[in-house]
């Protein structure tokens, strides 16, 4: 899979069927802690960004809701977080935008979780994180989706996948 024509973009989320579930194991390299949507396919049809449900299925908190499945947009952010990314990142995007960002993650993944809920939850905003930039794969996967992520914004504009 490469970003062109990269994936299809935000659609509504599908179950996945067993294919999928098969497919995700192996661009994960393991199988699936809990349970998920395929919400973002590459051109093939293919899971390129899958949704998390908020706890794993041991009842674990998962904070990262959006997770980046294509192989490579793993390998071209990877390579873009070692040569100074994130930091590069935090540097070219407001602080107050990466906070906003934070909360509309952190909401949208709170409210799917009951409000009878007790015990440990998810926390933090993107990939679990409470202030600036940890991850720019979590960034892209959920800007991937259609969300106001500047983060991913610029993360898919250094990579190629969005006009400067």
């Amino acid at each position: 899979m490469s970003p062109d024509p990269g994936p299809t973009g935000a659609r509504d989320a599908d179950e996945p069927t067993p294919d999928d579930v098969t497919r995700v194991t192996g661009l994960l390299g393991r199988t699936p802690a809990g349970v998920f949507e395929v919400v973002v396919r590459a051109a093939d049809g293919t899971p390129a960004v899958i949704a998390n449900a908020p706890f794993l299925a041991d009842g674990t908190p998962m904070p990262t809701r959006y997770w980046l499945c294509d192989p490579h947009l793993r390998e071209v952010v990877s390579r873009l977080e070692s040569t100074g990314g994130v930091r590069a990142a935090e540097a070219a995007v407001p602080a107050d935008r990466i906070a906003a960002a934070h909360a509309r993650y952190a909401e949208e993944r709170d409210a799917l979780i009951g409000a009878r809920h007790t015990g440990p939850r998810p926390s933090g905003g993107v990939g679990g994180t409470r202030a600036g930039v940890k991850c720019l794969h979590a960034h892209l996967a959920w800007w991937l989706t259609g969300a106001d992520d500047p983060v991913g914004e610029w993360t898919a504009r250094q990579i190629g996948l969005h006009p400067a």
